[in-house]
């Protein structure tokens, strides 16, 4: 829940930085289960709107508030990966898009730091490892 309440305190406009695995797939797994029961809330209270009454009024509200920092948070992992946020674009592209987006999203990121930032797991930072022993 910590990953998910920081990306949402922290990180709500930050497209700057890197994002680790873990911090992504905790939002991702927190905020599917979160959309999950207002889906299930708007069944149970009749909140549905729409032609088809698919469409819920506590979820489209979620939807809205969460977009943006689940679209930096998207860009963030491409950069711990060292890819620019801009290839986000290629979820656009139906199926390819996607699955070329979640292989990046699932591989780990680059071990030192890159023009985005320092890694965010610590490993290979080299400025830390520059400090040891400094006073």
């Amino acid at each position: 829940m910590n990953w998910y309440l920081k990306v949402l305190k922290e990180h709500y406009f930050d497209f700057t930085g890197r994002a680790r695995r873990q911090e992504f797939w905790m939002f991702m797994l927190i905020n599917f289960i979160i959309a999950f029961v207002l889906g299930l809330l708007d069944n149970v209270l009749g909140l549905n709107y729409g032609a088809t009454e698919e469409n819920g009024i506590l979820s489209t509200i979620y939807s809205l508030l969460v977009f943006i920092p689940t679209l930096a948070l998207y860009a963030r992992r491409l950069h711990d990966y060292g890819k620019s946020g801009w290839w986000i674009l290629l979820i656009f592209f139906i199926i390819v898009g996607w699955i070329w987006l979640l292989i990046w999203f699932c591989m780990e990121g680059e071990n030192r730091p890159n023009k985005w930032g320092e890694n965010p797991k610590g490993i290979g930072n080299d400025s830390t490892i520059n400090e040891i022993g400094r006073e």
